[in-house]
């Protein structure tokens, strides 16, 4: 079976408000889903919400680390829209020096948000997920998750994380027709990789197969692919979308 189209499904993409988790919201709306974004600023998840194509979408301010705000998000989700049936765990910050000079708070706060907040977020999405024997779950995670990267220990950690997360919960949820399964990016056009030197960007595009940092809109088309039917099959899985970089 192809499936066209995402019409009548509910998702909810955290961390939308720009880069990679706007690109995979705005995929999902125009085909056809009602996406609720989720930020930390009421303002940003607002504005994102309201550029988006079609009808029907939510902007909704919530940290995802407080599992109080994340149970109230999703029954606010259930309630007003009347099912969740994607859920894409985007949300993520780095706090990135070497292990050495790592502060605890930087640890905590990457780990509480990366991962922590992924958890609770898909805790509370499964209940409904299960009852009504159907789901989507999503999680981005990264290729430093997989090869760990130099500075970036409690980044890799967390993305690390993600992917036990991921293929646990697979089987948790197989019998209830719930899928789960993770997306790890490599190196794609972001604001933060707009900061990098000529030099810098040089030197990654020489680790890259394809010669080119991705788009977002690379990440968002598997997201989207996982989000449907012609994915039925598919559940613990992670999917690398990074130019051939780690092959």
């Amino acid at each position: 079976m192809t499936d066209r189209t995402l019409e009548g499904k509910v998702a909810i993409v955290t961390g939308a408000s720009r880069g990679i988790g706007r690109a995979i919201a705005e995929r999902l709306a125009a085909d056809g889903a009602r996406v609720v974004i989720t930020a930390r600023s009421a303002e940003g998840a607002e504005g994102a919400a309201a550029g988006l194509p079609g009808a029907g979408h939510l902007g909704v301010s919530c940290d995802v680390t407080d599992a109080a705000a994340v149970d109230a998000l999703i029954k606010r989700v259930e309630g007003d829209l009347g099912s969740l049936d994607i859920l894409v765990n985007n949300a993520g910050i780095t706090r990135d020096n070497i292990m050495v000079r790592l502060g605890d708070d930087d640890w905590d706060q990457v780990l509480d948000t990366n991962l922590k907040g992924a958890f609770l977020m898909v805790r509370a999405a499964a209940r409904g997920m299960m009852k009504r024997r159907a789901g989507r779950i999503i999680n981005i995670t990264s290729i430093v998750g997989l090869t760990g990267n130099r500075g970036q220990v409690n980044y890799a950690a967390s993305k690390a994380g993600l992917v036990g997360l991921t293929k646990s919960v697979a089987k948790e949820l197989a019998s209830r027709n719930v899928l789960c399964n993770a997306v790890a990016p490599g190196f794609i056009e972001t604001d933060m990789t707009s900061e990098l030197t000529d030099a810098a960007r040089e030197s990654l595009q020489e680790q890259i197969a394809l010669g080119r940092l991705g788009a977002a809109e690379d990440v968002a088309g598997v997201v989207r692919f996982l989000a449907g039917a012609d994915a039925s099959y598919i559940t613990g899985q992670v999917i690398v979308v990074d130019g051939g970089m780690v092959v």
